[in-house]
């Protein structure tokens, strides 16, 4: 396995947000860390209480929200507006184009949350946006679908043949491993021992196809595991 770790991540610090860039974004290149496979963009933002992304556009770009902590408020062209807290996940195809943004529903707490980005299947859809809950217990010692392409068992759906996973592990819990392809494995909280090596919260690794895989838990740990082409 090859290892991004946390601290070795772009850093972008504009006071109302710090943000860490896993691959190269906006004023953070890194040639050798473009994206892996579909997957273009993790970035892990912290953004203080009252601040956010006003409206700005993107296009052709399914992007990925994922909540750690606080809440977000979301809005976007499409006449979508939602609150998200930790276990959501919401997709948004960008497509032809589509006008969005992000703000802190808190005044006063910090909020935390994965941005994702993947590459589109096919190019210049109409924009959609879709939103769903995953409990904690769904994800609690095994591995949760939360993206596919299809939606399959309860999912978001995304244009993309891609499968996200996420699952939570207390010490020593285990489960396993779905079937991968070119995997990427992102710890988002807590410690886990990943084919006997550990990893933090924001340590990152990737595996080739066939290569082996194994997540133990160390301490509290939340990991995400992305299937891609």
């Amino acid at each position: 396995m090859n290892l991004r770790l946390a601290n070795e991540r772009g850093l972008a610090n504009h006071g109302w947000l710090r943000s860490r860039h896993t691959f190269s974004f906006a004023d953070y290149f890194d040639p050798d860390h473009m994206g892996f496979s579909k997957l273009r963009v993790i970035n892990e933002d912290r953004v203080q209480g009252g601040a956010g992304f006003g409206a700005h556009p993107h296009r052709n770009m399914e992007i990925i929200s994922y909540v750690l902590a606080g809440a977000m408020a979301h809005k976007d062209s499409m006449g979508n507006g939602a609150v998200m807290r930790p276990g959501d996940v919401q997709r948004m195809s960008a497509g032809t184009g589509v006008l969005h943004s992000e703000f802190n529903h808190s005044d006063s707490e910090e909020l935390h949350f994965l941005q994702i980005w993947i590459e589109p299947l096919q190019r210049d859809i109409a924009p959609s946006y879709e939103q769903k809950a995953f409990p904690a217990q769904e994800r609690q010692g095994q591995w949760r679908l939360v993206v596919s392409q299809e939606g399959r068992d309860g999912s978001v759906s995304v244009n993309q043949d891609m499968n996200l996973h996420i699952g939570l592990f207390d010490a020593g819990q285990q489960a396993e491993v779905p079937p991968l392809r070119h995997a990427w494995l992102h710890v988002s909280r807590g410690e886990a021992r990943v084919n006997g090596r550990r990893l933090v919260a924001g340590d990152a690794a990737s595996f080739e196809p066939g290569e082996p895989l194994e997540v133990v838990g160390i301490e509290a740990a939340e990991v995400l595991l992305f299937d891609l082409p």
